[in-house]
């Protein structure tokens, strides 16, 4: 039996076709004959999301995106996307939208819960989050810096203003004679500059003398140190204080009126009795040089000896 052309064109077509969708899927990474099942999430915005772009669970590939478009009768969008059917988890899971990469747009990544509730069936629909990019990041953190940026300008603007203000003609002829005084201030500065340089360039040696003589005392200052630290004061101070603790106790001692010292010092009748005898002394010597007779004297005839008289109490 023989085939037409046509016929045999007809076959060649249908199997380019099968080729074809087999080689399609295959790039897809979607097996053409294993089944899968289609779940659901509603988001806000998909901005970078396309149909065929990689589900994953923990980066590994487990579906595709199937079909992006409006939820019906509001401006959500409704995605639909497949999983293999042998990925079993809780309905409680969760499709979180996320940025790819800065050109790589937008995928979903199923965020798997394993509790006790109902498992994902097909056509079930999940709760979708959205995990914010950098691009999102950066222009949170943009928006107030923003924010502040047109605040300083504001102002820097309003200060400008008032400094307009401000300097007008007679406030820039003050600025002007200002900046001339200031300027013949940094030339005398200068000048004043120059002239000590030019004495110490004449005293230069005389300073060096000064210095030399200057390290000479440190030096000669560090070598009595150093003969001061090498004699024996240390015994001397000792010596001292030995010294001094037996001054202490001896005017101890006197305080408290031991010893002759002491009770000479505090006994106050023997401080009577010595003054008494004193006086008795002093009136002796004083009758003696009066009449030496009294005490010394020969008599060779038996010449009765006068008694002694007290003129006080005469």
């Amino acid at each position: 039996m023989k085939l037409s052309n046509e016929i045999k064109a007809a076959f060649i077509i249908f199997g380019g076709i099968i080729l074809f969708l087999i080689g399609f899927n295959f790039l897809n990474g979607t097996p053409l004959f294993k089944s899968e099942n289609t779940h659901y999430a509603v988001y806000e915005n998909v901005e970078g999301l396309q149909i065929g772009t990689k589900v994953t669970i923990s980066g590994l590939a487990v579906g595709k995106v199937a079909g992006i478009d409006f939820l019906p009768n509001s401006a959500k969008i409704l995605v639909s996307f497949t999983l293999r059917k042998d990925v079993s988890f809780s309905k409680n899971s969760t499709a979180e939208l996320y940025e790819a990469g800065l050109i790589g747009g937008k995928s979903i990544a199923i965020q798997p819960v394993y509790d006790n509730a109902a498992k994902l069936k097909d056509g079930d629909t999940l709760r979708a989050t959205i995990k914010p990019g950098l691009t999102d990041i950066v222009n949170q953190q943009i928006a107030p810096l923003q924010q502040k940026l047109e605040s300083v300008l504001a102002n820097a603007d309003s200060l400008f203003i008032g400094v307009n203000d401000v300097l007008n003609k007679e406030g820039r002829n003050n600025l002007s004679i200002t900046l001339i005084e200031l300027s013949q201030t940094v030339k005398n500065i200068n000048a004043v500059a120059i002239t000590l340089d030019q004495i110490l360039r004449k005293q230069k040696g005389n300073l060096n003398t000064t210095l030399s003589n200057v390290a000479a005392i440190s030096k000669n200052i560090n070598q009595l140190s150093d003969s001061l630290a090498q004699s024996n004061i240390k015994q001397s101070i000792d010596n001292f204080e030995t010294t001094v603790i037996k001054l202490n106790s001896l005017l101890a001692n006197l305080e408290a009126g031991n010893g002759s010292m002491g009770k000479l010092l505090k006994d106050e009748q023997l401080y009577n009795n010595i003054e008494a005898s004193t006086k008795e002394i002093e009136l002796l010597i004083k009758d003696l040089k009066e009449h030496p007779k009294r005490y010394v004297h020969f008599s060779l005839f038996g010449k009765k000896e006068e008694p002694y008289q007290d003129k006080k109490n005469q």
